[in-house]
């Protein structure tokens, strides 16, 4: 766990650390999350994938390793970045270290960093590419970080199979582009039939379970991504029939494609627990769960994000679709009404 190991980031800065976790070389896309808790899920959330995560909070794994807690099978971002990773955690619940979980996982992960400069280089510069090295990296590792990008992000994470989740009153299709478990939870809790199906399903199959509302997950990568282009036309189909649509995070960005709205990159995203949003109808301001890269380009948003005013969510009608995580695994209960509000619109 305290071998020599390296960050390079695509701007030629370097930062010497200590390996743990699985050993080996490894670059993607370098992003900072908030949240001072909420690291199992953040490992587990397959809109990380591609990305190499760091934590800006400095201690990480004292409650060790849950499984109950996690967002997919597994640990979808590519590399993990922490400062002081716990080797010792301490719960009841806790099955294993954080350590051993990356090790069983085969994910290479870097401890002992300076993370406060790495977050302030991000926020001044932008998100950029980086590559973690075990030995003192060179021009080389420098140049296959820079040309280091996302492919078929939404299809290398969704699942396989058409599923039914849960029974229920309601019937709703969860279209899987990456999603977290917490969705399915929510719509469950609240009496719905869920059905996951995988993201290039067509908009005939998914229509023959009848259902009553759709639902459009999160997930990684750039919405605009040529490989998107099916699924963004099936949402158009799906929007054809009339039914409630609900979209959360890419799910919400994929929606407003399909409405003729246009998306961008943010310069360094929103990732962690503490995101304020702001109802343009009530002007309440609610603390989100977030991680995401992209926004929609709108003036008529329903949310706003009140720390740099960008779009958080908008209102078609009968569909709407938000930015944030309402289902907040991890992170705070203050949207949470809002799967209430796609039943109400199904009703």
């Amino acid at each position: 766990m305290n071998d020599k190991a390296y960050l390079i980031l695509e701007n030629g800065e370097v930062f010497e650390g200590k390996s743990f976790g699985a050993a080996g070389d490894i670059t993607g896309e370098i992003v900072f999350t908030t949240g001072m808790t909420g690291y199992l899920e953040t490992l587990t959330d397959p809109s990380y994938y591609g990305q190499i995560v760091f934590q800006t909070f400095p201690l990480i794994g004292n409650y060790g390793v849950i499984s109950s807690d996690f967002e997919s099978a597994g640990i979808r971002a590519r590399a993990y970045i922490a400062k002081y990773p716990c080797t010792n955690p301490s719960n009841f619940r806790n099955e294993k270290s954080l350590d051993n979980f990356l090790k069983e996982q085969n994910i290479i992960g870097l401890h002992g960093i300076d993370t406060r400069r790495l977050t302030k280089i991000i926020r001044e510069n932008g998100v950029m590419n980086g590559k973690i090295c075990t030995a003192p990296p060179t021009n080389k590792d420098r140049s296959e970080a820079k040309a280091y990008v996302v492919k078929n992000a939404i299809g290398s994470v969704t699942s396989k199979s058409i599923e039914k989740l849960s029974s229920g009153n309601r019937r709703i299709a969860l279209m899987d582009f990456g999603a977290k478990r917490g969705i399915a939870n929510a719509l469950a809790a609240r009496g719905c039939e869920v059905w996951s199906f995988p993201c290039f399903t067509s908009a005939k199959e998914i229509l023959k379970i009848e259902p009553n509302g759709i639902m459009l997950s999160n997930g990684p990568g750039d919405p605009a991504d040529s490989a998107n282009k099916p699924i963004i036309e099936t949402i158009k189909e799906l929007d054809k029939h009339g039914l409630p649509i609900f979209g959360i995070c890419t799910g919400h960005l994929l929606l407003a494609l399909a409405k003729g709205y246009k998306t961008r990159k943010l310069k360094f995203g929103h990732r962690g627990v503490n995101q304020p949003v702001k109802d343009t109808r009530t002007g309440n301001v609610y603390i989100t769960s977030q991680n995401h890269g992209y926004e929609v380009i709108a003036n008529d948003s329903l949310f706003i994000n009140v720390n740099d005013g960008s779009n958080e969510g908008l209102d078609y009608g009968k569909s709407f679709s938000v930015q944030f995580h309402p289902e907040a695994c991890s992170g705070p209960l203050d949207t949470g009404f809002l799967f209430d509000e796609i039943i109400s619109r199904i009703n």
